[in-house]
C-alpha cells in the first residue's frame, strides 16, 4: 500500500470510529480558507542532528514562535485579494518512544501554547511513523473552501513529493522547508518551492555549522556520522559500502 493510500485509509477509518474524519483531525470550515503548515518533528530532527553531528544545544533548536510569525506573513501575503477568509493553521507531527513522555511533555505543552496543535503517536515500531497522519490532515484541509496555501517541513520526498506537486498543479502554493543538503528533490523542484530553514529569520539562535562536498573550507572539515557503528548491531542487513 503506497503513503498516500494509506492517509486516505488514516480517514477512512477515523470517520467509522468517531462520525467523520473532520472530528478527529479538526473540523473544516467550509468559509475558510487554510495557510497550512505541516512539521515533520521525526525527519526534522534527524536532519539537523546530522548537520550538528549529534543532539541540539538550546542554540541550535528552532524556534517555533519565530516561524509562526513567518507563517503569520505568508497568510498575509497569499491573503491579499482573497474573497474569503484565510487563516493559518500549524500542526507539529510526533512520535513518542516509550518512557519518554515526560520529558517529551514541556516541548509539547510550550508548541501549544505557542498556537500550535500537536499530532503526537507512540513509537511502537518502524512501522510507527506520522508520514500517513500528515497525508491525511493535508488531504482533509484540501476540503471544504481549501488551501489558500500550505508548508510541509521535511526532507522527506518519498512520502510527500507527489501529493504536494498536485496541490501545485492545482495551484496552490507549495512550500517545502528543510535543510538544502537533505531535500535535493524540493530545491531542484520546477512546481515546489523550497525555503531552508535557516534563512526564516529567528529560527535559529545561532548560524548552523554547515559544511557540504561543495562548499569545503580549504582546511579540510570533519563530517559527523549519521549514527553511531553499534547501530550496525541493531539494523536490518542491507547492502554494504563500497
Amino acid at each position: 500500500m503506497s503513503v498516500g493510500e494509506m492517509a486516505h485509509e488514516v480517514v477512512d477509518v477515523a470517520g467509522e470510529v468517531h462520525g467523520t474524519g473532520s472530528e478527529v483531525i479538526g473540523a473544516v470550515t467550509p468559509d475558510v480558507r487554510r495557510v497550512l503548515l505541516v512539521w515533520d518533528a521525526p525527519n526534522l530532527d534527524m536532519g539537523l542532528g546530522a548537520i550538528l553531528g549529534g543532539r541540539p544545544t538550546a542554540a541550535y533548536r528552532p524556534r517555533f514562535d519565530a516561524l509562526g510569525r513567518w507563517l503569520l506573513a505568508r497568510t498575509a501575503e497569499l491573503s491579499v485579494g482573497s474573497v474569503t477568509r484565510v487563516e493559518p493553521e500549524a500542526t507539529v507531527f510526533t512520535n513518542i518512544a516509550p518512557g519518554t513522555a515526560d520529558v517529551v511533555r514541556p516541548w509539547v505543552e510550550a508548541l501549544r501554547n505557542v498556537g500550535y496543535a500537536v499530532f503526537a503517536k507512540p513509537k511502537i515500531d518502524e512501522d510507527s511513523d506520522v508520514d500517513a497522519d500528515m497525508l491525511a490532515h493535508i488531504e482533509l484541509r484540501s476540503h471544504g473552501a481549501g488551501l489558500a496555501g500550505i508548508m510541509v517541513a521535511s526532507a522527506d520526498g518519498q512520502a510527500f513529493r507527489e501529493p504536494l506537486e498536485r496541490l501545485a498543479a492545482n495551484g496552490i502554493p507549495v512550500q517545502i522547508l528543510g535543510f538544502r543538503e537533505h531535500a535535493s528533490w524540493a530545491v531542484t523542484s520546477d512546481t515546489l518551492e523550497f525555503v531552508d530553514l535557516e534563512d526564516i529569520p529567528g529560527v535559529f539562535r545561532e548560524p548552523l555549522p554547515r559544511v557540504s562536498l561543495d562548499s569545503l573550507p580549504d582546511e579540510g572539515a570533519w563530517l559527523q556520522p549519521f549514527r553511531p557503528l553499534s547501530a550496525l548491531l541493531t539494523s536490518r542487513p542491507a547492502q554494504g559500502v563500497a
